[in-house]
């Protein structure tokens, strides 16, 4: 985590400007607005169906909006400047841009068919980033970092839930992303495989790494944010440290919410 003045002084590495997102006639979001500064771990909460996955999504142009727009270090994300008028990047120039933000999934996302270090060079290699031995000695490196050093030659089905999602999110630090997101990280997990995958992100998180994180885990975001968000409704309802979020929210939706999780 960074100190307070330290996230006061820097650049936003991530900026939502209200964001709409629907589905049909159904709202998802309305009206995200979110700053977030280089090295901050942003943890977001709110009940099923909140919008908190869909507006990670909408981070990394997964989901375009309907209205609003995203920048990750100054660099507006799916779109650019046509005079007054946002227009649609091209797939290509969007798959850069991905490739600049990590992402990692609730279900791990692994080739089944590739081992797990070629799992984690493949991206370095297809972005051109990386030659492909150059890939595979970061990839290395990378594992050793998660605990999974000795795993380099299995198969995603030869290791545990916790094991894959250690995986994932090596395959995420691979492309050295300004950002990394990660939606519910620990949701698909035995209770008893959450330990190893929160320890990595609370590695992440004390190395100066920007992360925005969507998750059930209370405890988690007491002991690593920088703040909390609680989003219902697609709306943010609350934020701020997680000091005063969680032991003193101010808003009534966020209080009953915590009643029924802690």
């Amino acid at each position: 985590m960074t100190t307070a003045s330290t996230l006061e002084a820097s650049p936003a590495a991530l900026e939502v400007h209200d964001v709409h997102k629907w589905y049909g006639t159904q709202r998802v979001l309305d009206g995200i607005d979110l700053t977030v500064r280089p090295g901050e771990v942003t943890v977001i909460l709110g009940p099923s169906g909140s919008g908190k996955s869909t507006l990670l999504r909408v981070i990394n142009h997964l989901e375009k909006p309907e209205i609003g727009h995203v920048s990750v270090n100054g660099e507006l994300i799916g779109v650019r400047r046509h005079g007054r008028r946002l227009k649609e990047l091209g797939e290509r120039a969007i798959l850069a841009q991905r490739s600049r933000i990590g992402f990692v999934f609730q279900n791990f996302n692994l080739f089944p068919h590739l081992t797990v270090l070629d799992n984690v060079a493949a991206a370095p290699v297809a972005t051109g980033k990386l030659t492909r031995p150059a890939a595979q000695e970061l990839a290395r490196e990378l594992l050793g970092r998660v605990g999974l050093g000795d795993k380099a030659g299995a198969y995603p089905r030869q290791l545990s839930g916790g094991q894959q999602q250690r995986v994932a999110i090596a395959r995420a630090l691979a492309l050295r992303p300004g950002i990394i997101l990660f939606d519910e990280p620990t949701s698909a997990l035995d209770p008893e495989l959450v330990g190893e995958v929160l320890a990595v992100i609370k590695d992440l998180a004390t190395s100066g790494t920007t992360l925005v994180i969507v998750t059930h885990e209370i405890g988690f975001a007491r002991e690593v944010a920088d703040r909390v968000v609680f989003v219902d409704g697609g709306r943010i309802v609350e934020q701020g440290p997680p000091g005063q979020v969680l032991d003193a929210p101010r808003h009534e939706r966020t209080r009953d919410f915590l009643s029924k999780v802690l």
